[in-house]
Protein backbone atom coordinates (compact mmCIF):
# COMPACT_ATOMS: atom_id res chain seq x y z
CA UNK A 1 0.00 0.00 0.00
CA UNK A 2 1.33 3.35 0.32
CA UNK A 3 3.39 2.48 3.49
CA UNK A 4 5.47 0.57 0.25
CA UNK A 5 6.20 3.64 -1.33
CA UNK A 6 6.92 5.55 1.88
CA UNK A 7 9.25 3.43 2.38
CA UNK A 8 11.36 3.80 -1.00
CA UNK A 9 11.34 7.53 -0.81
CA UNK A 10 12.91 6.91 2.96
CA UNK A 11 15.47 5.18 0.83
CA UNK A 12 16.47 7.88 -1.40
CA UNK A 13 16.58 10.04 1.51
CA UNK A 14 13.50 11.88 0.33
CA UNK A 15 11.14 14.11 3.14
CA UNK A 16 8.21 11.88 3.82
CA UNK A 17 6.38 13.97 6.25
CA UNK A 18 3.43 15.81 5.51
CA UNK A 19 5.09 19.28 4.97
CA UNK A 20 7.65 18.22 3.06
CA UNK A 21 6.01 15.99 0.96
CA UNK A 22 3.47 19.26 0.66
CA UNK A 23 6.67 21.73 -0.33
CA UNK A 24 9.29 19.42 -1.86
CA UNK A 25 9.33 20.56 -5.90
CA UNK A 26 9.27 16.72 -7.71
CA UNK A 27 12.52 17.29 -9.20
CA UNK A 28 14.33 17.88 -6.24
CA UNK A 29 14.18 14.37 -4.38
CA UNK A 30 17.95 12.71 -4.50
CA UNK A 31 19.34 10.44 -7.47
CA UNK A 32 19.62 6.79 -6.51
CA UNK A 33 23.35 5.38 -7.70
CA UNK A 34 22.35 4.31 -11.05
CA UNK A 35 25.32 1.68 -11.33
CA UNK A 36 24.06 -1.74 -12.01
CA UNK A 37 27.52 -3.10 -12.58
CA UNK A 38 30.63 -2.79 -10.82
CA UNK A 39 33.99 -0.58 -12.21
CA UNK A 40 35.90 -2.55 -14.23
CA UNK A 41 32.58 -4.70 -15.50
CA UNK A 42 31.95 -4.62 -19.25
CA UNK A 43 28.17 -4.97 -20.16
CA UNK A 44 27.29 -8.19 -21.68
CA UNK A 45 25.43 -6.49 -24.63
CA UNK A 46 25.60 -2.93 -26.24
CA UNK A 47 22.56 -0.40 -25.43
CA UNK A 48 22.15 0.00 -28.76
CA UNK A 49 21.57 -3.38 -30.04
CA UNK A 50 19.74 -4.70 -26.65
CA UNK A 51 17.21 -1.66 -28.25
CA UNK A 52 17.18 -2.30 -31.51
CA UNK A 53 16.44 -6.54 -30.83
CA UNK A 54 13.70 -5.92 -27.97
CA UNK A 55 12.05 -3.41 -30.09
CA UNK A 56 11.05 -6.41 -31.86
CA UNK A 57 8.25 -7.07 -29.17
CA UNK A 58 5.35 -4.83 -30.10
CA UNK A 59 3.18 -4.24 -26.76
CA UNK A 60 0.33 -2.04 -25.96
CA UNK A 61 0.78 1.96 -24.61
CA UNK A 62 -0.22 2.92 -21.63
CA UNK A 63 -0.24 6.63 -19.31
CA UNK A 64 0.01 5.95 -15.58
CA UNK A 65 -1.31 8.97 -13.36
CA UNK A 66 -1.06 10.10 -10.19
CA UNK A 67 -2.26 12.71 -8.15
CA UNK A 68 -0.38 14.53 -5.16
CA UNK A 69 0.16 17.65 -3.21
CA UNK A 70 0.88 19.23 -6.68
CA UNK A 71 -2.00 18.01 -8.61
CA UNK A 72 -1.65 15.70 -11.33
CA UNK A 73 0.94 13.86 -12.72
CA UNK A 74 1.53 11.13 -15.29
CA UNK A 75 3.62 9.32 -17.71
CA UNK A 76 3.97 7.88 -21.27
CA UNK A 77 4.81 3.95 -20.42
CA UNK A 78 4.86 0.94 -22.52
CA UNK A 79 6.43 -1.87 -19.80
CA UNK A 80 2.64 -2.58 -18.17
CA UNK A 81 1.53 -5.92 -17.80
CA UNK A 82 -1.16 -8.25 -15.39
CA UNK A 83 0.83 -9.98 -12.83
CA UNK A 84 -1.86 -11.95 -10.58
CA UNK A 85 -5.45 -12.84 -10.66
CA UNK A 86 -5.54 -13.49 -7.04
CA UNK A 87 -5.02 -11.06 -5.56
CA UNK A 88 -5.24 -8.41 -8.46
CA UNK A 89 -2.08 -7.63 -9.29
CA UNK A 90 -0.65 -5.24 -12.05
CA UNK A 91 3.12 -3.91 -12.57
CA UNK A 92 4.66 -1.51 -14.71
CA UNK A 93 8.37 -0.49 -14.92
CA UNK A 94 9.63 3.16 -14.72
CA UNK A 95 13.36 4.40 -14.95
CA UNK A 96 14.79 5.43 -11.76
CA UNK A 97 15.45 8.69 -13.12
CA UNK A 98 12.25 9.50 -13.82
CA UNK A 99 10.72 13.00 -11.94
CA UNK A 100 7.22 11.67 -12.27
CA UNK A 101 7.85 8.74 -10.34
CA UNK A 102 8.57 9.92 -7.06
CA UNK A 103 5.26 12.01 -7.15
CA UNK A 104 3.17 8.52 -7.54
CA UNK A 105 5.35 7.59 -4.51
CA UNK A 106 4.13 10.00 -2.88
CA UNK A 107 0.47 9.75 -3.67
CA UNK A 108 0.48 5.72 -2.75
CA UNK A 109 -1.74 5.33 -6.01
CA UNK A 110 -1.73 5.19 -9.82
CA UNK A 111 -4.27 4.91 -12.66
CA UNK A 112 -3.26 3.18 -16.02
CA UNK A 113 -4.83 4.77 -18.65
CA UNK A 114 -4.65 2.08 -22.01
CA UNK A 115 -4.36 4.02 -24.73
CA UNK A 116 -6.73 3.52 -28.15
CA UNK A 117 -5.56 3.66 -31.66
CA UNK A 118 -6.57 7.24 -32.60
CA UNK A 119 -4.33 8.33 -29.07
CA UNK A 120 -0.62 8.61 -30.39
CA UNK A 121 -0.96 12.26 -29.84
CA UNK A 122 -1.58 12.06 -26.22
CA UNK A 123 0.93 9.41 -25.77
CA UNK A 124 3.60 11.52 -26.89
CA UNK A 125 2.43 14.69 -24.89
CA UNK A 126 2.66 12.70 -21.70
CA UNK A 127 5.78 11.13 -22.82
CA UNK A 128 7.77 14.63 -22.63
CA UNK A 129 9.61 15.60 -19.64
CA UNK A 130 8.66 18.92 -17.45
CA UNK A 131 5.79 20.02 -19.96
CA UNK A 132 2.52 20.40 -18.83
CA UNK A 133 1.07 16.93 -19.77
CA UNK A 134 -2.65 17.95 -18.54
CA UNK A 135 -2.76 20.91 -20.81
CA UNK A 136 -6.22 20.25 -22.51
CA UNK A 137 -6.43 16.80 -21.66
CA UNK A 138 -9.81 15.70 -19.91
CA UNK A 139 -9.89 13.85 -17.12
CA UNK A 140 -11.89 12.69 -13.61
CA UNK A 141 -11.24 11.24 -10.87
CA UNK A 142 -10.58 7.35 -10.48
CA UNK A 143 -13.14 5.84 -8.60
CA UNK A 144 -11.44 4.28 -6.24
CA UNK A 145 -7.76 6.46 -5.36
CA UNK A 146 -9.15 9.64 -7.05
CA UNK A 147 -6.08 9.41 -9.67
CA UNK A 148 -6.67 11.30 -13.21
CA UNK A 149 -8.58 8.97 -15.20
CA UNK A 150 -8.37 10.03 -18.87
CA UNK A 151 -11.08 10.88 -21.10
CA UNK A 152 -12.06 8.20 -23.83
CA UNK A 153 -9.54 5.29 -23.11
CA UNK A 154 -10.42 2.18 -23.88
CA UNK A 155 -9.52 0.55 -20.49
CA UNK A 156 -8.33 1.76 -17.17
CA UNK A 157 -7.29 0.07 -13.97
CA UNK A 158 -7.22 1.54 -10.76
CA UNK A 159 -4.92 0.82 -8.19
CA UNK A 160 -2.40 1.15 -5.25
CA UNK A 161 0.95 0.77 -4.74
CA UNK A 162 1.53 -2.76 -3.54
CA UNK A 163 5.36 -3.18 -3.26
CA UNK A 164 8.78 -1.31 -5.24
CA UNK A 165 11.60 -3.61 -6.89
CA UNK A 166 14.76 -2.39 -8.25
CA UNK A 167 15.52 -3.63 -11.53
CA UNK A 168 19.17 -1.98 -12.44
CA UNK A 169 18.17 1.31 -13.66
CA UNK A 170 14.40 1.45 -13.58
CA UNK A 171 12.32 -0.05 -10.65
CA UNK A 172 9.43 -2.44 -10.67
CA UNK A 173 6.70 -1.22 -9.19
CA UNK A 174 3.43 -3.75 -8.58
CA UNK A 175 -0.32 -2.25 -7.98
CA UNK A 176 -3.19 -4.14 -6.14
CA UNK A 177 -6.41 -3.30 -8.60
CA UNK A 178 -9.13 -1.60 -6.58
CA UNK A 179 -10.93 -0.49 -9.35
CA UNK A 180 -11.02 -1.39 -13.15
CA UNK A 181 -13.30 -0.83 -15.95
CA UNK A 182 -13.09 -1.11 -20.34
CA UNK A 183 -15.15 -0.24 -23.06
CA UNK A 184 -16.99 -2.47 -25.56
CA UNK A 185 -15.19 -1.17 -28.59
CA UNK A 186 -11.98 0.18 -29.04
CA UNK A 187 -9.11 -0.59 -31.00
CA UNK A 188 -5.48 -0.65 -29.08
CA UNK A 189 -2.68 2.16 -29.60
CA UNK A 190 0.49 -0.66 -30.17
CA UNK A 191 4.10 0.46 -30.35
CA UNK A 192 6.67 -1.80 -32.91
CA UNK A 193 10.46 -0.58 -33.75
CA UNK A 194 10.00 3.14 -32.40
CA UNK A 195 6.48 3.88 -34.33
CA UNK A 196 3.31 3.70 -33.51
CA UNK A 197 1.07 1.11 -34.86
CA UNK A 198 -2.87 -0.07 -34.89
CA UNK A 199 -3.93 -3.79 -34.53
CA UNK A 200 -5.74 -5.45 -38.11
CA UNK A 201 -7.94 -8.35 -37.83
Amino acid sequence: MAATAVRYLRSVGADTTAAGAEHAPPGALPRPDLRAVRDGERLPVDPAEFRRVLGHFASGVTVVTARDADGPAGFACQSFASLSLDPPLVAFMVARTSTTWPRIARAGAFCVNVLGAEQAPLCRGFAVSGANKFAGVAYEDAPATGSPLLGSVPAWIDCRVHAVHTGGDHLIVVGRVEALGAVAEGEPLLFHRGVFGRFTR
